[in-house]
């Protein structure tokens, strides 16, 4: 018999756990384990740089180590200035064009806010 509760969207009564999480499979409807309120998943995630300054939509920045750009021979050197940078979701998050190079994604330990 479960004693989990029952989905507070849609009632059902099929929830289950994932981690801290519990799980409603019939609506998608995801909330804490505690039970006290929804999980909010709007939450304003936070970028900071190789030193840790929060970076924000259109800041420059500076690479601080030569990257090697992949299935090419350039190569970003250090020191190289990115203006109007763009923080994205994922494992780059930095979307930005290079003079020279043209549109990429850096990831922000490689990079310091000028």
């Amino acid at each position: 018999m479960s004693t989990l509760p029952a989905c507070p969207q849609c009632q059902s009564a099929y929830t289950y756990e994932d981690g801290a999480m519990l799980v409603c499979p019939e609506c998608g409807h995801e909330w804490s384990a505690a039970g006290a309120e929804p999980v909010a998943t709007d939450e304003a995630r936070v970028v900071r740089d190789a030193v840790g300054n929060v970076l924000q939509d259109g800041d420059t920045v500076t690479v601080i180590k030569d990257l090697k750009i992949k299935g090419s021979s350039s190569v970003v050197k250090v020191g190289t200035k990115v203006k109007n940078i763009r923080l994205a979701e994922g494992d780059h998050d930095i979307d930005c064009k290079i003079d020279g190079i043209g549109a990429m994604g850096l990831k922000s330990e490689f990079v310091k806010k000028v």
